[in-house]
C-alpha cells in the first residue's frame, strides 16, 4: 500500500465536525441568484462580496469549467389500493445501459436502481399509476426484481409506446430537493433547483455551485474575458450520504457517470493561464479526467471499459505526471478509439493528503460537516477550511445548497 494512501485511508472523519446551527440552512435561494454572498479566501485572506461581483476577482483570461447536469424529476409516488404511499427514488439505471441518456430515452420499459421508501408496506404486487399524455391515459407501473445491498432493481413499464422514460418522469416524477431542508418540493423549485445553464438530464441533486450564475454574471465576466466550457458529471444520492465509519479507508465512495468532450479535454492540457472550477462536481470530473490519463501512459491499450476510475485509484498510480502529460495522453488513447466523447464513471475520493493536479481556484457553497466534500475542501486549502467556515458561521453567511458560496484559491 502507498504511503499516501494510507495516509488518507486512517483519516478520522470526527475532526471535520463543526457546529451547524438548523437557522443557518438556507431553506430557500435569494433572489436575485447573483445577489448570494461570496467568500473569496486568498492567500489567507477572506474578504467578502457578492456573486454579481464575481469578475472583480478573477484575474483576466481565466478559464471556468461548469457542470452542465440537469437534476430530473426522481421521486415517484404511487398509492397501493390501501391507500398507503411508496415512494421510488431513482438512482441510477442498470449497468445494462451504457449511460443515463440511453436509459432516458428507453420506451416501454427501463430497468432503474432505486431507494424505496415505506418498501416494507410493498410485498410483491406491481405498483400502478394512471398517467396523462397528449390527452391519452395510460397506466405506469413498478415491479421489484431484486434487492441489492442499498437499493432495489426496479422495472419501469407503461403501455404508450412513443413515451420515454424522461417524458414519463416529467410527467409522474418530483424534483429531489436535499433531505436537509425537511421541507416539500414546491413549483419553483423546478427552477430555481437548476443551474441556468442546465443541459443534460441525469442528476438527482444540483452542482449548486453554479445556481448563483445569472446572465449578468456571464456577461462581466465575458468583459474581463472570462470564457467557460462544460463538463458533465451526474449527480447522485451519495453526494449526501454521511461518512458514518470511523476512518475514510471504511467509507465507500460513491460512483458518478461523467461525459466530456474531447476538444475540451485538449484545450484544459493546452490552457497555461488561471483555471477555476464550478462546484467540487467540476472538480471531480477534472481530477478524474487527470488520472484517467495516467491509466492510458500506464497501459496504452487499455479498453474503454477499463477507464472508468475506482476509489483508490488515484493514490496508487504513478504521480509524477504534467495535468499536460496526463490530459493529452488521454485524447491520444481517446483518438485510438475513436472516441470524441468520453463517457464513464468516477469513483474518485478527494480527501486530506491528496495533491489537487488541474486548477488553481474553486467557486463552491458551505457543505455539511463529516461529508466527503468537506474533505475535498480540505485537501483544496488545508486547515484553513476551519477559518473560512468559522468566519461564514460568524458574518450570517446562509448554508448548504440553497446558500451562500464562497471562491478558494489554492
Amino acid at each position: 500500500m502507498s504511503t499516501k494512501k494510507n495516509t488518507v485511508q486512517n483519516t478520522t472523519i470526527a475532526q471535520f465536525e463543526y457546529d451547524l446551527p438548523e437557522e443557518r440552512i438556507a431553506k430557500y435561494p435569494l433572489e436575485p441568484r447573483d445577489s448570494s454572498n461570496l467568500l473569496v479566501y486568498k492567500h489567507g485572506n477572506i474578504q467578502s462580496d457578492i456573486y454579481s461581483n464575481l469578475n472583480e476577482h478573477l484575474p483576466e483570461n481565466t478559464f471556468l469549467v461548469m457542470n452542465n447536469t440537469k437534476v430530473f424529476e426522481a421521486r415517484l409516488l404511487f398509492k397501493k389500493s390501501t391507500g398507503s404511499t411508496i415512494e421510488i427514488f431513482c438512482l441510477e439505471p442498470h449497468e445494462s445501459y451504457p449511460d443515463i441518456t440511453t436509459a432516458m430515452l428507453q420506451t416501454n420499459t427501463v430497468l432503474w436502481k432505486c431507494l424505496v421508501g415505506g418498501a416494507k408496506k410493498w410485498r410483491n404486487e406491481d405498483l400502478e399509476m394512471t398517467l396523462e399524455v397528449d390527452a391519452t391515459s395510460f397506466v405506469l407501473k413498478a415491479k421489484k426484481i431484486e434487492r441489492l445491498s442499498d437499493s432495489f432493481l426496479i422495472e419501469f413499464s407503461w403501455n404508450k409506446s412513443n413515451c420515454s422514460f424522461a417524458e414519463i418522469l416529467h410527467h409522474a416524477g418530483i424534483i429531489p430537493l436535499p433531505p436537509y431542508l425537511k421541507r416539500d418540493t414546491e413549483e419553483k423549485d423546478k427552477t430555481t433547483y437548476q443551474t441556468v445553464y442546465a443541459a443534460f438530464e441525469g442528476s438527482v441533486a444540483a452542482p449548486t455551485a453554479g445556481l448563483h450564475f445569472t446572465e449578468n454574471v456571464f456577461e462581466k465576466l465575458s468583459s474581463k474575458n472570462i470564457s467557460h466550457d462544460f463538463v458533465t458529471l451526474h449527480v447522485g444520492a451519495g453526494t449526501f450520504k454521511p461518512v458514518k465509519s470511523e476512518t475514510l479507508g471504511e467509507h465507500e465512495m460513491h460512483a458518478e457517470f461523467i461525459e466530456v468532450k474531447r476538444e475540451l479535454i485538449v484545450k484544459i492540457a493546452e490552457t497555461e493561464t488561471c483555471i477555476v472550477v464550478v462546484g467540487t462536481t467540476s472538480l471531480r470530473t477534472l481530477e478524474s479526467l487527470y488520472w484517467m490519463g495516467v491509466k492510458t501512459i500506464v497501459n496504452p491499450q487499455l479498453s474503454v471499459d477499463s477507464i472508468a476510475l475506482q476509489q483508490w485509484d488515484a493514490y496508487e498510480l504513478p504521480q509524477d505526471y504534467s495535468k499536460k502529460e496526463a490530459f493529452l495522453a488521454l485524447t491520444t488513447w481517446m483518438e485510438s478509439n475513436s472516441l470524441e466523447r468520453l463517457i464513464t464513471k468516477t469513483q474518485l475520493l478527494i480527501a486530506p493528503g491528496y495533491d489537487i493536479r488541474t486548477v488553481n481556484g474553486i467557486l463552491t457553497n458551505f457543505h455539511q460537516p463529516q461529508s466527503t466534500l468537506l474533505l475535498l475542501i480540505h485537501a483544496f486549502v488545508g486547515n484553513e477550511w476551519k477559518t473560512i467556515y468559522d468566519y461564514a458561521l460568524a458574518n450570517n453567511y446562509r448554508f448548504l445548497s440553497y446558500g451562500d458560496g464562497s471562491l478558494l484559491w489554492k
